[in-house]
């Protein structure tokens, strides 16, 4: 196996070499952006259905419990038991 010759003098860095590695990389960086969004786009709601399932259960027990402690109330509690008293009465 050769050593690695450490003594050699390297090329300086051209300015025009600087631009050219920073357009390698903006480009390397703009397909990567535009391969996320293809994805994206592709399938947006992949993974939401979690998600707005607990949303939705967690609204719908915050409902329950509203109408669980309006129910309880005396004043509605005597209004639905004079309705079921009429109509059963007719």
């Amino acid at each position: 196996m050769t050593p690695i010759d450490t003594t050699r003098d390297l090329a300086p860095v051209t300015p025009a070499m600087r631009t050219a590695g920073t357009m390698a990389y903006l480009r390397r960086k703009a397909c990567l952006l535009d391969a996320r969004l293809r994805t994206m786009t592709d399938e947006p709601e992949k993974g939401l259905a979690t998600a707005e399932y607990a949303v939705v259960m967690i609204a719908a027990t915050g409902f329950a419990g509203l109408l669980v402690a309006i129910l309880k109330s005396g004043a509605v509690k005597s209004l639905l038991t004079n309705i079921v008293r009429q109509a059963l009465n007719v």
